[in-house]
């Protein structure tokens, strides 16, 4: 999956041509300086985002079909997010890049932290460009929830090395004598918390009470998310999607999850975590998925030397960090007034707004979080709150509840979301935030390029 999305990466048109453009952006002062590289997303792209379980299930690494045409050498390096790793290709930027037929001269390395790992990729390929080490660095991200890597019982895996290790035929008799029922029982893989034995969603359900989110309010929020993806999807604003040919299957082309029901439908089922009071379902909460993504990032003038017309300027980022207990999802809460502050922007500045929605109740909790003045002097150590985004400025493409979120590739969907609406708004200026386990979070500023 990620080696032909690298291969889309390398294939096309070199020249971009934006006719489709509708808004003209509107004029702000430019957070460039005096000093600083300017640093361009010149391409984004991705799978379609499928249902963990769906048409994806014994297929991974295919050819995709082409993109950007940048030449297979020009690229100085690859870097890639993951979350659950196949030991075979720990590295599976690496693998992906010699899949996708770039030079075997190209580094690569991969990045995991968790839902933030391909936002991390493609913040290590700014820090790379601004120090001066690369020009151009293709970042993105990966997940295959549909075949993860399943372990034998810690009993059985020490059973299994001590058996590798024994010299004699009595040796190996008595090891295998050793092995109990019980010892064969697989340790199936969990979204939990290594630090507190959670799951993310039993912590989004204790979120959303803390916070006062109905279970009306999350189902509202779900609801609004998958109408607005579907409308985006039947519009063609999903640019970033390519179908692509599943060996043996049909071809791909779009998302699978966008699923636009009613309230009535989704107050039907029970809640998923808490029981059976709790307000996180399965409707409110976004789904196991398939995907991976890629983005192009250059220095501005290596992007114009080459004959590229950038999307956007990436500009101001920070990571946070919280308490993964009590606050493991409000890394948006955190990072959004940082960054804000970072590049001398206020809310009012920003045009469009892309957050990742891991659960309805956790966007709702974030939101009201930032818009608590006690929670902002009593937690954060502010004098005020941040303030809330426009709802008319906020995912109006969907979000993770509708579109999916492969762990590793959400970060770049966003951000490539981020820079196609500010072309279609006429925006200037977009923000990214994300949560992420651990209770880390991240946000970045992106600045749309001049038309």
């Amino acid at each position: 999956m990620a080696s032909m999305l690298l291969n889309s990466m390398r294939t096309c048109p070199v020249i971009f041509e934006f006719s489709d453009v509708s808004v003209q952006t509107k004029s702000k002062k430019t957070l460039a300086r005096p000093s600083v590289k300017n640093i361009v997303l010149v391409e984004g792209v991705r799978t379609p985002f499928l249902m963990s379980g769906t048409t994806y299930v014994s297929s991974f690494h295919w050819g995709l079909l082409h993109k950007t045409g940048i030449p297979k050498d020009a690229v100085d390096y690859i870097i890639y997010g993951t979350v659950i790793q196949e030991v075979k290709t720990s590295n599976v930027a690496r693998e992906a890049a010699l899949g996708a037929g770039f030079s075997d001269k190209i580094p690569a390395h991969t990045v995991t932290m968790a839902c933030i790992s391909s936002n991390q990729a493609m913040t290590s390929a700014v820090g790379m460009i601004a120090a001066g080490q690369c020009d151009a660095v293709v970042a993105g991200g990966v997940e295959f929830m549909s075949d993860v890597p399943i372990r034998h019982s810690r009993k059985m895996r020490k059973t299994m090395l001590s058996l590798n290790k024994a010299k004699t035929l009595g040796q190996r008799l008595g090891l295998i004598g050793s092995i109990r029922l019980a010892h064969l029982a697989p340790e199936l893989p969990a979204v939990a918390e290594f630090s507190t034995a959670e799951t993310m969603g039993h912590s989004a359900d204790r979120l959303a009470a803390a916070f006062g989110v109905s279970r009306v309010e999350q189902d509202e929020f779900a609801l609004r998310s998958h109408t607005l993806a579907k409308k985006a999807q039947d519009a063609g604003l999903l640019k970033d999607v390519i179908s692509f040919k599943v060996p043996g299957r049909d071809i791909v082309s779009k998302d699978n999850g966008i699923r636009p029901s009613s309230m009535e439908q989704m107050a039907k089922l029970k809640p998923a975590f808490i029981k059976p009071h709790g307000t996180v379902t399965a409707a409110n909460s976004s789904f196991l998925t398939d995907g991976a993504s890629a983005v192009l990032i250059m220095s501005e003038e290596k992007a114009l030397a080459m004959g590229y017309k950038p999307k956007a300027y990436l500009r101001d980022f920070v990571y946070v960090s919280q308490d993964p207990k009590d606050q493991l999802l409000l890394g948006p809460t955190y990072s959004t007034p940082k960054v804000l502050e970072r590049a001398g922007l206020t809310m009012d500045d920003i045009d469009v707004f892309e957050f990742h929605e891991a659960f309805a109740g956790q966007i709702m909790a974030n939101l009201k979080a930032m818009d608590s003045d006690w929670f902002a002097q009593t937690y954060m150590g502010r004098k005020s709150k941040v303030g809330t985004p426009p709802t008319e400025k906020f995912n109006l493409w969907g979000g993770s509840l509708s579109l999916g979120h492969p762990f590793g590739a959400t970060g770049c969907r966003l951000v490539t979301t981020v820079a196609h609406r500010l072309q279609k708004e006429g925006g200037q200026y977009g923000l990214v935030a994300a949560c992420a386990a651990g209770g880390q979070g991240h946000a970045m500023v992106i600045e749309a390029y001049p038309q």
